[in-house]
């Protein structure tokens, strides 16, 4: 188990018992040492001093899991880090409208670029919510437990999915335009090929990005990729 964030090791000490082994990431250099130093137990608790987002994850077991209290303003770069090296579950408090936007389903207010980039290679799972009062001091915000477990199928490859993120934000960002006018914008092609496109994909040009699927975003994507390629004649 990979603990993002042990801090002072109250959750390190929880998982210890239950576990195989942990390895208690924590950048902070004086929590390192007073963990380095802790009593654990069983002698299964392996302190590593280091930002999260530096380390190399390889020599990790291959059954390894990932767990965390993490700092909010890196949410969304420990998820897309956690989902590219593929552990085999990844367990996160976050801040609960973070989580909201994850596990939202398409047409909903919090559905988003976030939605989709998680969506299509994990299957991910809003747990339960954690009040402000757990907290010593008490934060502002709400906060919550998600999960996230990597497909075995992922819907693209891991190799493909920093270009497809790219292409679902740029539609999000222009999420009160139509599908129709997005991909204009993007594949440069006009507007008669790129509505014959979109009736091949069986998607209305008048539709907005919230309201697709992952897997319709998927299949918009690698026309995508192919029109501005140049596969597709203008």
């Amino acid at each position: 188990m990979v603990e993002i964030g042990a801090g002072n090791g109250s959750l390190t000490r929880v998982l210890a018992p239950r576990v195989g082994r942990v390895v208690a990431v924590e950048k902070d250099r004086e929590l390192a040492e007073r963990l380095q130093a802790a009593d654990f137990g069983l002698g299964n608790v392996q302190v590593v001093m280091g930002d999260i987002l530096r380390l190399d994850w390889t020599p990790f077991h291959p059954r390894w899991k990932v767990i965390g209290n993490i700092p909010y303003y890196i949410t969304t770069p420990i998820i897309e880090l956690a989902l590219r090296v593929r552990p085999a579950c990844i367990v996160l408090l976050v801040q609960e409208e973070v989580a909201d936007r994850i596990v939202s389903p398409p047409g909903s207010k919090a559905y988003g670029a976030l939605s989709v980039g998680a969506q299509v290679v994990a299957q991910v799972e809003k747990l339960f919510v954690v009040k402000a009062g757990a907290f010593l001091p008490p934060p502002k915000v709400t906060s919550a437990v998600i999960r996230l477990r990597p497909r075995d199928a992922p819907l693209v490859e891991a190799v493909l999915v920093p270009g497809f993120r790219a292409f679902v934000v740029a539609c999000f960002s222009r999420r009160r335009k139509q599908l129709g006018h997005i991909l204009r914008a993007i594949t440069g092609l006009d507007a008669p090929a790129v509505d014959r496109a979109l009736r091949d994909l069986q998607l209305e040009p008048r539709a907005r990005p919230e309201t697709l699927a992952p897997e319709r975003f998927v299949a918009l994507w690698r026309w995508a990729r192919l029109a501005s390629e140049g596969g597709i004649v203008k």
